[in-house]
C-alpha cells in the first residue's frame, strides 16, 4: 500500500488481523488422493485384464468384473478426483480469500467423513450392494452420509466466503461454488429411493423417468465433479506455476456462465435412439453441440496463460502436466459434442469408443491437472525441496505414453466394434451375426489397453515415491507463516463503476464490468448459479414426468413375479448391467440381431431402469424364451461351455446360494408402495415365489440338469432372464439371428457339475 493511498484513506491504517493458513488439511487430502488413486487405478488394470482373459476374475464371487467395475469408477472419480478437488480447494480458497478456513473442526470432519465413505464403498460394492446407477451405485445409508459430509464441506466453504478479507471472488472460487451447489442438487434428486433393507433400496423413478434422471445426474456428475472443480484448479494453479496472470478475465466470465447454464441440459444425449422421448434427446444434443464453444474458451484461456512463458514448459514438469491436461480437456470437449450428434452416436454408443472418450478426459485432464498441482504443492506443503525433478519428468513421459497406448487401442476397438455390429453382407444379412465374433476381434486391443493402463499406474507410484521422499526431508516442526490482512468490513468502498455505454456486443462486453460487483456478493452469486442450473433442469424434467404421452402404457406389460423380482435383484447384485444392455434401438442392425425395438411402456415397472451403457455382451431385452432353462443354468455355471471364447465371468455360486425367502415379501411391499400393481403378491409373495421356483427347478431336472435347485438363486435369475421381452413379444415375430439352442447331452453333463 502506498503512502498516498494511506493518506487518501485513513481507514487503511487500522490494525491488521494476524492469522495462518491451515495446510495440515491440505496435506491430508493430498496423501489420500494419491493413495486412493493408486488403489482405484490398480483395480482398473485388473478389470482390463478381466476383459482380456476371464481367468482374471479369479474364480471368486467378490472379484468378478461386474462387482469391481463400479468400485473402479467410484474410486477414481470420488476418491482420487474428489480428494484432488478438496486438496486444491482448501489450499487456494484460504489464499484467495485471505482467511483461514471457517472451521478447523469442520475441515477434519470433512476429511475423515469422506475417507470413511470411500472405505464403505470399497466394502459394499464387491459385496454386491448397488443401486445399479452409473456413478451413483452406492446404497442409501452411504448416500445419506455423502449428503451430510457435503453439507459440512459447503458450510465450511461458504463460511470462509463470509469471513473473507478479500472483497472480490477470483474465478477459481466461482467454479468451486458452482460445483458445490450443483453436485448437491444432482446427488439428492437422483438418489431418491425407498429402502427395502439395510443395503437394498428401489429408486422412486422407473423406466424412462429413471433413465432421464440418471443421465441428468451422470452427465452432470462428469460436468460438476470432474470438470468445473478442475477448471477452478486450473485457473488458480496454472497462473501460479507460470508466474503470470490468467490470459483473459472477460473470457473467464463468458466461460463460466455459459458452461454452467449449458452443461445441465446435455444429459439426454446419452439416450439417443432409446425409449426416451425424441424431443428430450434432441434438446440434449443441441446444447451438447453448443457446449463446444465455452469449453474451448476455457482451454484457450488456460493455454494462453502461458503466453511468453513457453520456454518454462521445457524445463518445468509441472507446466508439462498442465499443458497436456488442458489439451486433453480440449480434445474431450470437442469429442463430447461430436458424440452427441445422433448419426455419430448411433455408431459409438454401447461401444468401446465411449470408454476411450471417457479415459481421455479422466487420465489426461483430471489425472494430469492433479499431478501438476501436487508437484507444485509438494515443496510448499512439506517445506522441503522436491525430492527428484527427474523422477517427475519421467512420470510425465511414462504417463503420457500410457495414455496414448490406452486411447489409441480403445478408440480402434470402439470403431471396429461399431462397424462390425452394423455390417451387412451383399445378401442383406448381418455379416457378423454372433456377438462373440466382435469380442474375439478386439482381444489384441484389450491387451494393449492393459499395457497402457499399467504404465499410467507406474507413473502414479513414481509420484507416491516422490511424495514420500519429499516428506522425509521435511523439518522437524513445520513453520506456520503468519499472514496480515485488514478485515473486510474496515476497508474502504470499492470505486463506483461507470455505466457501460455502447450497443450490441461491445455494450454487452462492457456490461461485464458489473460482474466485479457480483463477485463481492457471494450470496447473490450462489443464487444466480442455482437459478441457472434449476432452469435448465426443470425445463427438461417437468415435461418428461408430467406429459403422459411421453411414456404410453402397454396393456400386456405386467409387473415381475415375486421370484422374477428377486432374480432381477441378483442380476443387479452381480453387476450384469455393466456388460449387458436391455434396450434395443430402432436401428436395422439392432432389430435384425436382437428383435423388436424397445418401447417406452415396457419398463414402467423397472425400479431402477437397466438400459445399460456398454455392451461387453449381447443385448438381453428379448432374451426371454430364446433358450431352455437348462441352457441358462449351464451358461451361468461356465459360459465357455456354451460359447467358446466368451469373456463372461462364471457364476457357480448361484447354484449354492439359498434364496432369502423372507426378503422377497419386503421387496414386493416396497415396490407396491412405489405404485407397482402387485395385487395378491403383496401378501402372498413368498408362496408364489416358491411355487414358480419349484416349476423352474422341475423343468431343469426333467431335461437332465442338476436336482435340488428350487431354493437356490439360480432359479430366480433364470426366471428373470426368461421373462425379458415376453410381455410384448409378437406371436408371429421372426426369431433373432442367433439360433435357438437346444439342450444337448454335453450341456446337461456340464450343468450337473454345478452341485457337489
Amino acid at each position: 500500500m502506498t503512502v498516498a493511498a494511506v493518506a487518501a484513506h485513513p481507514s487503511a491504517v487500522t490494525p491488521l488481523d494476524a492469522f495462518s493458513y491451515d495446510d495440515d488439511i491440505v496435506r491430508k487430502f493430498m496423501v489420500a488422493c494419491v493413495a486412493w488413486g493408486a488403489i482405484g487405478m490398480l483395480i482398473g488394470v485388473l478389470i482390463a485384464l478381466q476383459l482380456a482373459n476371464p481367468a482374471f476374475n479369479l474364480g471368486l464371487e467378490y472379484t468378478s468384473f461386474g462387482r469391481l467395475r463400479p468400485l473402479h469408477t467410484n474410486a477414481v472419480i470420488f476418491a482420487f478426483g474428489g480428494n484432488a478437488f478438496f486438496t486444491g480447494c482448501y489450499y487456494s480458497t484460504q489464499r484467495l480469500l485471505k482467511a483461514r478456513m471457517y472451521s478447523d473442526a469442520l475441515s477434519k470432519i470433512h476429511f475423515w467423513g469422506w475417507q470413511l465413505i470411500i472405505l464403505a464403498a470399497a466394502l459394499t460394492l464387491p459385496l454386491g450392494f448397488t443401486q445399479a446407477k452409473e456413478y451413483a451405485e452406492l446404497e442409501w445409508p452411504i448416500d445419506i452420509a455423502i449428503t451430510v459430509i457435503w453439507v459440512v464441506f459447503a458450510v465450511n466453504f461458504i463460511g470462509t466466503l463470509i469471513k473473507r478479507r478479500e472483497r472480490h471472488l477470483y474465478v477459481a472460487l466461482w467454479f468451486y461454488l458452482a460445483s458445490i451447489i450443483t453436485v448437491a442438487l444432482l446427488h439428492i434428486f437422483n438418489n431418491l429411493a425407498i429402502p427395502a433393507g439395510l443395503f437394498k433400496s428401489y429408486s422412486i423413478y422407473a423406466g424412462v423417468q429413471d433413465a432421464f434422471m440418471q443421465w441428468w445426474y451422470g452427465h452432470n456428475a462428469v460436468a460438476f465433479f470432474l470438470t468445473t472443480p478442475f477448471l477452478g484448479l486450473m485457473y488458480y494453479f496454472m497462473p501460479k506455476a507460470a508466474e503470470g496472470p490468467v490470459f483473459s478475465y472477460r473470457l473467464s466470465i463468458l466461460h463460466f456462465w455459459s458452461l454452467v447454464f449449458m452443461y445441465i441440459w446435455a444429459g439426454p444425449h446419452h439416450l439417443h435412439y432409446t425409449s426416451l422421448p425424441e424431443w428430450a434427446s434432441t434438446l440434449g444434443m443441441v446444447f451438447s453441440v453448443m457446449l463446444w464453444a465455452p469449453s474451448w474458451g476455457g482451454m484457450i484461456n488456460g493455454l494462453l496463460t502461458l503466453r511468453g512463458s513457453w520456454h518454462k514448459v521445457v524445463n518445468d514438469p509441472v507446466l508439462k502436466f498442465f499443458v497436456i491436461g488442458i489439451t486433453a480437456y480440449g480434445m474431450s470437449t470437442f469429442e463430447g459434442p461430436m458424440l452427441s450428434i445422433k448419426s455419430v452416436n448411433g455408431l459409438a454408443h454401447y461401444s468401446d469408443w465411449i470408454i476411450a472418450h471417457v479415459h481421455t478426459g479422466a487420465l489426461g485432464w483430471n489425472g494430469f491437472i492433479t499431478f501438476g498441482m501436487i508437484y507444485w504443492l509438494l515443496p510448499r506443503l512439506f517445506q522441503a525441496p522436491l525430492y527428484s525433478k527427474k523422477l517427475a519428468e519421467l512420470h510425465f513421459w511414462i504417463g503420457t505414453f500410457g495414455i496414448i497406448l490406452y486411447v489409441v487401442a480403445i478408440y480402434s476397438a470402439g470403431v471396429t466394434q461399431g462397424l462390425m455390429w452394423r455390417a451387412f453382407d451383399e445378401t442383406g444379412r448381418l455379416m457378423y451375426p454372433d456377438f462373440i465374433e466382435t469380442v474375439v476381434r478386439l482381444l489384441p486391443m484389450y491387451w494393449v489397453r492393459v499395457v497402457g493402463g499399467s504404465l499410467y499406474v507406474v507413473g502414479v507410484f513414481m509420484l507416491a515415491w516422490n511424495i514420500f521422499m519429499t516428506w522425509r526431508a521435511r523439518p522437524a516442526v513445520y513453520t506456520e507463516q503468519m499472514v496480515f490482512a485488514a478485515p473486510l468490513a474496515k476497508r474502504w468502498s470499492e470505486p463506483v463503476i461507470p455505466k457501460p455505454t455502447g450497443e450490441g456486443l461491445i455494450g454487452w462486453v462492457r456490461a461485464m464490468r458489473y460482474h466485479r460487483k457480483w463477485e463481492a456478493m457471494p450470496v447473490l452469486f450462489s443464487v444466480m448459479v442455482t437459478i441457472a442450473v434449476a432452469i435448465a433442469s426443470l425445463f427438461e424434467i417437468i415435461p418428461t414426468f408430467l406429459i403422459k404421452s411421453n411414456v404410453p402404457t402397454i396393456a400386456s406389460v405386467k409387473p415381475y413375479t415375486p421370484l422374477e423380482l428377486y432374480g432381477r435383484d441378483v442380476y443387479i447384485k452381480e453387476g450384469c448391467f455393466n456388460c449387458h444392455s436391455q434396450q434395443i434401438r430402432p436401428l436395422r442392425y439392432e432389430t435384425e440381431r436382437y428383435g423388436e425395438y424397445s418401447k417406452p411402456g415396457e419398463s414402467v415397472y423397472d425400479h431402477p431402469f437397466l438400459w445399460g451403457s456398454k455392451r461387453n455382451g449381447p443385448d438381453l431385452a428379448r432374451e426371454g424364451g430364446k433358450y431352455p432353462n437348462l441352457w441358462h443354468v449351464t451358461h451361468f455355471n461356465n459360459p465357455r461351455d456354451i460359447v467358446t471364447g466368451s469373456l463372461m465371468p462364471a457364476y457357480p455360486h448361484f447354484a449354492k446360494t439359498p434364496i432369502p425367502w423372507a426378503d422377497i415379501q419386503t421387496r414386493v411391499g416396497v415396490m407396491a408402495m412405489l405404485g407397482v400393481p402387485y395385487g395378491n403378491a403383496v401378501t402372498n409373495a413368498v408362496s408364489m415365489a416358491k411355487k414358480q421356483a419349484q416349476d423352474v427347478a422341475t423343468d431343469i431336472e426333467k431335461n437332465g440338469g442338476p436336482v435340488g435347485l428350487q431354493d437356490m438363486e439360480i432359479v430366480a435369475i433364470v426366471a428373470y432372464v426368461q421373462r425379458l421381452g415376453q410381455d410384448i413379444k409378437l406371436a408371429n415375430a421372426a426369431p433373432p439371428v442367433a439360433a435357438r439352442a437346444t439342450t444337448t447331452p454335453a450341456v446337461a453333463q456340464s450343468a450337473r457339475r454345478m452341485l457337489p
